[in-house]
């Protein structure tokens, strides 16, 4: 009953909204309710604060709903462990991705699947670097792709590739979208960032790690391009430099899903090389839950940065 209550109260923190927490829990929200109350008696402390809505939990709340997340994913770590020793690995393993790294997560999940047949995989690849970290930490994921963070508290890391920029632009040498300037010559083997700061630009949004790590890269050379078109997604980056208008700095390592289009050219960015490292993200414990442990394995047998470089 205890660990049943103390869903309710992650949920809840999870949802903010008593009727989401009930649906997530699959309860009515007076059972929910009920629970809650229950659970107050018996610690004998206030862990939500109540008004006619959802107004948070109370200081107290927030320490025991720590505290339960990693009770929680320890019940569900050991479940896991069971049924892996009785019939092998089984049940879903979950990774959240920025969109930036999306493009390289097939060469985790496609050997994971290979070594581990009764094994699902649920993949998030839409949030943003603290959204990974943050679900990582709260245990609502196994794992996470993302930039390397600026702190490690109650994670760990483990390296997978360096995140390298390409200019994207149309085949054409005629004039881009703006006047007087020019795409770089076709038998240029690369471009500067200087020019990818000229061209008219579809850049990702500027809250996003991948936007903010080019809006360094150009600030530290005293650039300041100005793009007229803002997206989270990196397919819509391709999209809009398939119209002929627009030029994009994107990952390289989206050319492993895309290749070279038709119609495109990629010229790796020079003037510097620039790179950002991706590292895959788990939470900091030992040994921690088969699922994660699985795919580290896998990590660690899978050379992601010599499989990009082989791109062309």
């Amino acid at each position: 009953m205890l660990l049943r209550q103390l869903e309710y109260l992650v949920a809840l923190a999870r949802e903010r909204h008593f009727a989401r927490a009930a649906e997530a829990c699959h309860v009515s929200q007076p059972a929910l309710s009920e629970g809650l109350r229950k659970l107050e008696d018996e610690l004998k402390v206030l862990l939500v604060r109540r008004g006619r809505a959802y107004e948070g939990l109370t200081p107290e709340g927030e320490r025991i709903v720590r505290r339960a997340q990693r009770l929680l994913a320890d019940r569900d770590a050991l479940r896991e462990e069971a049924t892996a020793l009785r019939t092998g690995l089984s049940g879903t393993l979950r990774i959240g991705s920025v969109p930036t790294a999306s493009g390289a997560v097939s060469l985790l999940t496609d050997p994971f699947c290979a070594a581990h047949p009764l094994a699902s995989v649920q993949l998030r690849t839409d949030l943003r670097a603290e959204e990974v970290l943050r679900r990582v930490r709260d245990f609502e994921i196994d794992a996470g792709i993302t930039y390397t963070p600026d702190s490690t508290e109650g994670v760990r890391t483990h390296p997978l590739y360096e995140e390298r920029y390409v200019l994207l632009t149309g085949a054409s040498e005629e004039p881009a979208a703006h006047p007087n300037v020019t795409r770089p010559n076709a038998t240029r083997p690369n471009a500067t960032w200087a020019e990818a700061a000229e061209l008219p630009l579809c850049l990702l949004e500027p809250g996003m790690q991948g936007r903010r790590t080019l809006d360094e890269v150009f600030t530290g050379l005293g650039l300041a391009p100005r793009p007229r078109v803002e997206t989270d997604s990196v397919a819509s980056l391709f999209a809009h430099v398939r119209t002929g208008r627009w030029a994009s700095v994107v990952p390289y390592a989206w050319l492993h899903v895309f290749g070279v289009p038709p119609g495109m050219r990629a010229l790796p960015l020079v003037g510097p090389v620039h790179g950002a490292p991706i590292v895959l993200v788990l939470a900091d414990r030992r040994p921690g839950p088969v699922m994660a442990r699985a795919l580290l394995e896998v990590a660690r047998r899978t050379d992601a940065a010599t499989v990009l470089e082989r791109l062309p």
